[in-house]
């Protein structure tokens, strides 16, 4: 008999915390608008046009942004004021939004001019998104972050299964540039919640990064996380694949019902109220399937829906296969969502956000814009087919590119590190840094003594580079790992990213050196000449000074 869910597990816990509450029901709003939008947008598109090429590019023009921008997004939410980046971002979607109803009433609007303004709103919210999500984590505590992840994909599912209703009911009664006044105004709430959030904010003791540095740090980190990287993968490919459902709803509507806005509405509300099912669910399916398991059956199973809605001429079957893909839709990107989310340490988190939101907008971008010109030579029923047939296909990525466990936990940031004892005079520019740890192992455990390996990843994701290891081969026990830092503030920020589970795997390593003396640590810098500050430029020296606090031991950490 299983016990009965702890009130930390539940779905609706998050919305306990009163931050969190505000939040979320404020972006609800928010999506409401952005869905209205999303109706409108599409529907004047095609009434200026009867290309599907067009129609499928609003999609495009909403999603391409994130894919573009999603990076230096996540790397500006992790560098600055998360609150305050929310904030900005927010003010471009609603200068887009506001233009847009203006030109639009004015009867200026074009399909480039609507592309174009769709593409600003799309790069408002592409910068909102890292921030936003970053920043859940410290609105909730740690036990209720999945619940929280989740809870936002409710948000934007409750919104997308009356909002594309609502929008169609709006344009079919006021035009389309009512759907842009509409998203205009439910900006503001959004706005206002943010805006009185007192966000508690303890400042990093050393400089922030440089945006091309920090940019560079995320990509780092990414590169050397296989369990972020196989998500990133198979997130992109389900988009690319799964994207034909958005992109070519109005043609459903329109070519296969024969229905109008407000049909092309509900068929969205259908679609948008399995997602809410598939996310209200989502924790029963982490506990009682692997990852791999769960996103083989939400493939399989949305391959079966867009088929359906593929071969259906009825408003009624539609509708319900549209339940079922959303449902699942909502599944695995969820899973790919929560599992980025909790792989990810704070001091990256929207950057590990942004490359996963690039990864299902790029994948949405492109394959809405594949599967409009697919439409355009063969028609709505064939491009959906074909993208049936690949989703069913999909799952067959697993056998090179298997899902991680689902069930992983969002870790704190490990105890910070004293600065090592330098008796160089070093500014945080002082650069490159070389660092050199020997260790001395039983030559019986050499085999064992692999897991440097792991070592390594842990090493080059938090920001070391040319990462070795070495093995004396006149002293077979003596190994040497080197690795280099760009500067001096680079290896002090390098060193102190590691999470908890790093810093045990770091003493692993440790617990394989013999013998009463501590492992040895050498850091040195690398071409000295020119790269420190000597005695006569004191006075100028102060301002830039990274000063280091002595560690307790030589060889306490590296």
């Amino acid at each position: 008999m299983t016990e009965p869910p702890k009130r930390s597990d539940s779905i609706f816990a998050p919305l306990r915390h009163a931050v969190f509450r505000r939040i979320w029901l404020a972006s609800l709003v928010s999506n409401l608008g952005i869905l209205i939008q999303g109706v409108g947008a599409a529907w004047a598109m095609t009434q200026m046009t009867s290309s599907a090429d067009k129609v499928a590019l609003v999609q495009t023009a909403l999603m391409l942004p994130i894919m573009l921008i999603a990076m230096p997004a996540g790397a500006i939410a992790d560098m600055h004021d998360r609150r305050i980046v929310a904030l900005v971002s927010l003010g471009i979607a609603l200068v887009g939004a506001t233009t847009l109803t203006v030109l639009a009433w004015l009867g200026l609007v074009t399909p480039n001019i609507l592309l174009a303004l769709c593409f600003v709103v799309g790069s408002g919210m592409a910068l909102f998104g890292p921030a936003w999500q970053a920043s859940v984590s410290e609105q909730v505590p740690a036990e209720t972050l999945p619940a929280a992840v989740a809870l936002n994909g409710i948000s934007y599912n409750i919104a997308r299964s009356f909002g594309p209703a609502i929008g169609g009911i709006v344009v079919a009664t006021s035009g389309a540039v009512a759907a842009f006044a509409v998203n205009a105004v439910l900006y503001l709430p959004l706005m206002v919640v943010l805006f009185l959030w007192n966000r508690s904010h303890e400042p990093s003791r050393l400089p922030r990064e440089r945006l091309n540095r920090a940019i560079v740090s995320g990509v780092r980190y990414i590169a050397n996380s296989p369990s972020i990287r196989i998500v990133l993968i198979r997130t992109l490919v389900t988009g690319v694949i799964g994207g034909s459902v958005s992109a070519l709803m109005p043609l459903v509507a329109r070519d296969l019902l024969h229905g109008g806005a407000q049909t092309y509405g509900i068929m969205l509300g259908a679609f948008g109220m399995g997602a809410v099912f598939g996310a209200l669910n989502i924790g029963e399916v982490r506990r009682r399937m692997s990852g791999e398991a769960a996103v083989r059956a939400c493939t399989i199973s949305l391959a079966g829906a867009i088929a359906a809605v593929a071969l259906s001429t009825s408003p009624i079957l539609t509708a319900i296969a549209l339940v079922i893909a959303g449902a699942v839709w909502m599944l695995a990107v969820a899973l790919f969502n929560i599992g980025v989310q909790l792989s990810a340490p704070r001091w990256v988190a929207g950057r590990s956000l942004a490359a996963f939101q690039a990864a299902i907008a790029g994948g949405i971008a492109i394959g809405s814009w594949g599967w409009g010109h697919l439409t355009d030579m063969y028609g709505v029923e064939v491009a959906l087919l074909v993208s049936a047939g690949l989703m069913l296909l999909s799952p067959l990525l697993g056998i090179w590119l298997r899902m991680p466990p689902v069930g992983a936990r969002y870790e704190p940031p490990a105890e910070a590190l004293a600065d090592p004892e330098v008796k160089l005079s070093l500014t945080g520019r002082s650069g490159p840094l070389v660092v050199e740890i020997e260790y001395r192992v039983a030559q019986d455990s050499a085999r064992a003594f692999h897991m440097m390996q792991e070592v390594q990843l842990s090493r080059q994701r938090n920001g070391a580079y040319g990462w070795s290891i070495a093995r004396d081969i006149a002293d077979p026990e003596l190994w040497t790992e080197r690795y280099h830092c760009p500067t001096w503030l680079d290896y002090l920020r390098q060193r102190n990213r590691p999470t908890q589970s790093e810093r045990a795997l770091h003493q692993r390593a440790i617990d394989f050196h013999l013998g009463p003396e501590p492992i040895r640590v050498r850091r040195m810098l690398e071409r000295p000449f020119g790269s420190v500050r000597w005695k006569e430029d004191t006075p100028d020296r102060a301002a830039n000074e990274v000063l280091p606090v002595v560690a307790t031991a030589a060889g306490s950490s590296t």
